[in-house]
């Protein structure tokens, strides 16, 4: 069970880091993000 729930989590943090990176500049900052901030955001977002 612990597994599959790291692998879930993996999951979440890998398409949440996908779909930002995906967006131009513009875009991450009137979403009030910067390309720096991708990363932590998707470990948040994951709940790492």
């Amino acid at each position: 069970m612990n597994l599959m729930n790291s692998y879930k989590t993996w999951l979440k943090y890998r398409e949440t880091r996908s779909e930002l990176s995906r967006l131009d500049s513009r875009e991450l900052a009137d979403l009030g993000i910067s390309r720096h901030d991708i990363k932590a955001i998707a470990k948040q977002a994951a709940g790492y």
